[in-house]
């Protein structure tokens, strides 16, 4: 079994359920123990898997519900209820072919730096913990140095007066990535750490990167990030806020 075809079996598994002991999955999952890329690829895979099924886990049930449709049923079967079985099963067709499309056709360029954008903010507006906290921007750049991630970055001016809480290592696509974390003097909300993110890359793994002239600005959820290329890095800047606020940084 190669990568690919691994890809192709760990797409249907469905993290927290009997999958966990189905020995069909089981020598995909090795083989993603000891493939980098694909071991990356299947831990978000899992992520947004459980994440999705929290989000359908939260939405409440209207009360009344179970008592109206059962007050509304027809005795008699019309035809769409006669054929309902194979409706659905035809669309959870659909729906895993989708799904296997989307993990394991390659990023249209057009889209590839839009869904980096969004994973890595994503990221940050969850809860992470950080490989190291410290104010001291050089012990930030030896450390991201000695995990393989990028270090040789440039800040912008306004940027590099930011005080500076920490880093993490994370990676895209089998890439590693250096996030940055920054105060901007904000009042921080309990347990938050920080609410300034740069997460830097190599451009080549991160296709379609905005050009070096100008920052490009984009939502993501609740957070502003702003887009750059800088030499061979890509840059992606986030925080909870207006653009405005986030452009003084880019000064």
């Amino acid at each position: 079994m190669d990568s690919q075809e691994a890809r192709k079996i760990l797409a249907l598994f469905r993290p927290g359920s009997a999958d966990e002991k189905d020995p069909w999955f089981q020598q995909a999952r090795q083989l993603a123990q000891t493939d980098p890329e694909l071991g990356q690829w299947f831990s978000s895979h899992c992520e947004s898997y459980l994440s999705l099924r929290q989000k359908l886990q939260a939405i409440p049930v209207p009360p009344g519900l179970k008592e109206q449709i059962l007050s509304e049923r027809k005795i008699q079967r019309t035809l769409f209820q006669k054929y309902w079985p194979r409706l659905l099963a035809a669309a959870a067709l659909a729906a895993m072919l989708a799904v296997l499309a989307y993990d394991i056709l390659p990023f249209h360029a057009a889209d590839h730096f839009a869904a980096y954008r969004k994973r890595m903010t994503e990221s940050a507006l969850r809860s992470y913990s950080m490989d190291l906290m410290t104010s001291d921007p050089g012990r930030i750049r030896e450390f991201l140095k000695q995990k393989d991630a990028p270090a040789d970055y440039s800040l912008p001016s306004a940027l590099e007066k930011a005080e500076a809480v920490g880093c993490v290592v994370s990676h895209w696509q089998g890439s590693p990535v250096s996030m940055i974390c920054f105060k901007s003097g904000r009042p921080l909300p309990p347990g938050e750490q920080s609410d300034l993110w740069l997460f830097v890359i190599d451009r080549q793994a991160a296709s379609n990167s905005p050009a070096p002239s100008s920052p490009v600005f984009a939502r993501v959820n609740k957070a502003t990030t702003a887009s750059w290329s800088d030499d061979n890095k890509s840059y992606l800047l986030a925080t909870v806020g207006e653009e405005a606020f986030l452009q003084k940084y880019l000064q």
